[in-house]
């Protein structure tokens, strides 16, 4: 059995939608597969997605990306509504969104969003950011109180222990996993990109080894820090072959 990674595929592209379902429907009947968010907003096609996924691999864990929560497209919903939604989605179509244990194996989702603690929003970050305007949250909920309602689900991942733990998340854990060449000019993307606080939480598990995907950034990277592997394997825009692989990896076999 091998434990495959993706995130930000992004299905609302056709090129992407193509390459999705021209995965083969025989390759990983015995194989898992953590998607780490950013399917899309468009609940039809994460359903799509789900269905496609689900008939190709043997079992696939999901977290939400930022794209699912906006609601441009659900009139009289708000974000936190749609992620019920899509928590009912994934769970009526077989998707997990739970910690799985397989021996000395386990599998646990973490969910998040960003609270400043990369750095604080300039103006062209608060102007060009579609989650501000997509996003709808109850009245008076800050970046903050939206991370910790987030955090809560994660309460019983943080208990596991294990041999192997592979968490995954959509958003950054920390900052530093970043590559250190990315130009000046882009990081003033970087206050949204996750929250330090998940990275407490992940560093609660106990492990020999500890893998953590993440996604979001759309720069796919494998580092090691403080004994925790991070890797992001994002497949990304069309235009993005020069930062993403395009490609399934496999980042464990039992």
């Amino acid at each position: 059995m091998r434990i495959f990674a993706l995130s930000d595929i992004h299905l609302d592209y056709e090129e992407n939608r193509h390459w999705l379902a021209d995965l083969s429907d025989t390759t990983y009947q015995a194989d898992m597969l953590i998607l780490a968010g950013d399917i899309s907003d468009n609940l039809e096609l994460v359903e799509w997605c789900f269905v496609t996924l689900k008939r190709k691999f043997l079992k696939v864990f999901f977290v939400p990306g930022n794209h699912e929560l906006w609601v441009i497209r659900n009139k009289g919903m708000n974000s936190l509504e749609k992620f019920d939604a899509l928590v009912q989605l994934a769970r009526s179509n077989s998707i997990s969104i739970d910690a799985y244990h397989h021996g000395g194996l386990s599998i646990v989702p973490f969910f998040g969003w960003y609270d400043y603690s990369f750095g604080f929003p300039n103006e062209e970050l608060l102007q060009s950011w579609v989650d501000f305007n997509a996003c709808r949250w109850p009245e008076g909920m800050n970046a903050s109180g939206i991370t910790n309602y987030f955090l809560q689900f994660n309460r019983e991942a943080t208990a596991v222990s294990n041999d192997v733990v592979i968490s995954f998340s959509h958003f950054l854990p920390r900052i530093d996993v970043m590559p250190a060449q990315i130009p000046q000019r882009f990081r003033y993307i970087y206050p949204v990109l996750g929250s330090s606080l998940l990275d407490k939480q992940i560093r609660k598990i106990r492990s020999n080894r500890h893998i953590h995907l993440y996604g979001h950034s759309h720069v796919n990277r494998k580092v090691t820090i403080d004994n925790i592997e991070y890797m992001n394997n994002a497949f990304g825009y069309p235009s993005e072959g020069s930062i993403t692989r395009k490609q399934l990896i496999c980042i464990y076999s039992v």
